[in-house]
């Protein structure tokens, strides 16, 4: 037996990689600082367990749901978008139910893209972004982040000729890995680009709880016009701590929602009934646990910046989502250096190379344990005697 071509041709998993660098760690009994990670440390609220426990109980649940998901669950995330960012959604025709907002990003390019099409990607930008575009067989340019323009892509530098091929693009804002935020300003021009070159959009709005400063972040469907070229994916994992739960949904242009659900026709038979009712206690309830969550990640980020200024490393502050996006010291790659941190000073980081050619340079750290491990994560980066403190 062996792989097809298709599967060959599968980019490495990058984050596979990094958890067997440092499970071996742990192994050898090694008390090993893991930020390398971008899994949520804190347990879902109660509320949305109960929801679940009550659901599973009911023998109803039990049974196969409506093939594109429960028509309540649609309710509540056009509801939730009303409240959260004033968008208007019709549930019946402008959202798909995804099993993990992951599984839609993979998906979306085998909906929209014939082999052969170009995609653009943002670079560096999140891994499996790539997975879609090897298994849908389309070509892939991808446009640079840079702190020079703030992380957002500069879409006069895109070449003329990928302008007007492309077919489709992804974004991300709050973006992982850089934490990076966009306003509205940015999603107007990225509408009126895309109309301009007729591409399709995909924002992926994975962190979309996770703002900092008073600044909540924005959806790219505010922008006027935005459901005309495109999609927003919304993810619970990282809002509600419900990352293994494996549950998003798609919202916006019907053409490209009725694809997704198309493709999920042929590959699926909806989610377990009782994961959908706890989505929708989680959309619906009391939202002061997000407000508490993200009071947490901020208190963190300012701790961990706070220790990096004072043993000299001159890093920015992420202004959204729960990473931290560090420049590397002199004399090293981002790979050397991850690997030389975890070496010599037990911190597990991301190597920003992972992320893509643009990422070389910079490591990618996870907000993701308690205070006090992040600021002796530091410390004991300090001893190594990289920075001028």
């Amino acid at each position: 037996m062996t792989y097809s071509e298709r599967l060959k041709k599968l980019p490495d998993q990058f984050f596979a990689a990094l958890v067997q660098k440092v499970s071996r760690a742990m192994a050898e009994g090694r008390d090993i600082i893991n930020l390398g990670q971008g899994n949520p440390d804190q347990p879902t609220p109660p509320h949305i367990v109960k929801a679940l426990q009550a659901a599973a109980e009911d023998a109803q649940t039990h049974k196969y749901s409506p093939f594109r998901g429960l028509e309540e669950l649609k309710e509540a995330a056009a509801e939730f978008y009303q409240k959260q960012y004033g968008v208007k959604i019709d549930p019946k025709q402008e959202v798909a139910i995804l099993f993990g907002t992951k599984a839609g990003l993979v998906e979306l390019p085998m909906c929209l893209l014939n082999d052969g099409e170009l995609m653009l990607l943002p670079n560096p930008g999140y891994p499996d972004y790539l997975s879609g575009a090897v298994l849908a067989n389309v070509n892939v340019e991808t446009f640079p982040l840079t702190k020079d323009n703030q992380f957002l892509p500069d879409y006069e530098g895109i070449p003329f000729e990928q302008r007007n091929e492309a077919k489709l693009m992804y974004l991300n804002y709050p973006n992982n890995p850089t934490g990076a935020t966009a306003d509205l300003a940015f999603f107007e021009k990225t509408v009126a680009f895309a109309k301009e070159h007729k591409i399709n959009v995909l924002h992926d709005f994975a962190y979309g709880a996770i703002g900092f400063d008073g600044q909540r972040p924005v959806s790219f469907l505010e922008a006027e016009g935005a459901k005309d070229v495109g999609i927003e994916m919304y993810t619970l994992s990282k809002t509600y701590n419900m990352a293994g739960w494996r549950v998003g949904f798609a919202v916006g242009n019907p053409a490209i929602i009725d694809a997704l659900n198309l493709i999920q026709d042929h590959l699926y038979v909806s989610l377990f009934p009782a994961v959908q009712k706890a989505a929708i206690a989680a959309l619906t309830g009391d939202q002061s646990c997000v407000d508490e969550l993200v009071a947490r990640y901020e208190q963190r980020r300012n701790a961990f910046i706070s220790a990096c200024q004072k043993i000299g490393w001159e890093v920015d502050a992420p202004t959204g989502s729960f990473f931290a996006w560090l420049p590397v010291p002199s004399g090293f790659t981002s790979e050397s250096f991850a690997d030389f941190l975890l070496e010599k000073a037990d911190v597990a980081v991301a190597a920003g190379k992972g992320f893509g050619e643009y990422g070389e340079g910079y490591i990618r750290v996870g907000l993701l344990v308690d205070e006090d491990r992040l600021i002796e994560a530091v410390d004991r980066i300090g001893k190594l005697g990289l920075f001028n403190s």
